[in-house]
């Protein structure tokens, strides 16, 4: 009953505003070709599902090794600086400096640095939206060590790996998946967006442009409706890896 009621609001509030949308296009309110009605989009789904799907998993391919790179690089950084002060207020700033950057910019440049048959420009993309909600979190949590623990590992001579596998890591889990959260959705917009700017035309982006080149808006829109799936699948699968992980978290 409890999840009934968590889920049940936003799937009516989803459905009335779908069905106000196919009414207002149906009734002439909106022009087809700005925004086609929800049942032309299904019509379009349906019809070129193969397509989409093959084209989600190259962008999902490409998100995936962003995140999972991305990740990677940033818990270590978060790692490194934690260990200074100093260090920490360094690294911040240089930090929302590449966060600051701008998909737009950084893909066509990437895309020149490398062969155009290439899927790396899109996973750099990917991995360097992904660092900084990852590191900024994650070094928060590593900061944020209880002082009695800090006491009882010293008091064992722990070494500054051995404390950080025990003590530190464990306890900025919570923050390294606040991150996760974040940073899954970004780097599916990442991919896909990065895909509007030349390379491989197998992806998601590359379809919804040259969909809405030929004006073919109601399959420009179902391969949008792929990306926000696939976006779904990455925040649902970090949910699940985050319950998994912290089981104790899920129970209470």
């Amino acid at each position: 009953m409890k999840y009934l009621r968590s889920v049940l609001p936003p799937v009516l509030v989803g459905v009335v505003a779908v069905v106000l949308w196919e009414v207002v296009v149906t009734a002439g309110r909106i022009a087809p070709f700005i925004l086609p009605a929800p049942s032309a989009i299904w019509a379009q789904l349906v019809e070129q599902r193969g397509n989409v799907l093959d084209a989600a998993l190259a962008s999902g391919a490409n998100a995936l090794v962003g995140l999972v790179g991305g990740t990677a690089v940033a818990i270590l950084a978060a790692l490194a600086t934690s260990r200074s002060k100093l260090l920490s207020d360094v690294a911040v700033p240089y930090a929302a400096v590449v966060n600051a950057l701008p998909i737009i910019a950084l893909a066509p440049i990437l895309n020149n640095m490398f062969d155009s048959t290439s899927s790396l420009p899109r996973r750099v993309v990917a991995g360097i939206i992904v660092f900084f909600p990852v590191f900024i979190n994650t070094l928060r949590g590593l900061r944020e060590v209880d002082p009695t623990h800090r006491e009882l590992m010293a008091s064992y001579a722990a070494g500054g790996w051995t404390f950080a596998r025990l003590v530190r890591l464990p306890g900025a889990l919570p923050y390294v998946f606040t991150g996760l959260r974040q940073a899954s959705s970004l780097a599916v917009i990442a991919a896909v967006v990065a895909e509007y700017f030349g390379g491989l035309q197998d992806g998601l982006g590359a379809r919804i442009t040259s969909a809405a080149a030929f004006t073919a808006y109601p399959r420009a829109w179902a391969f949008v409706v792929g990306a926000c799936a696939l976006g779904l699948v990455f925040y649902l699968t970090t949910l699940l890896l985050e319950r998994l992980a912290m089981p104790w978290k899920a129970r209470s």
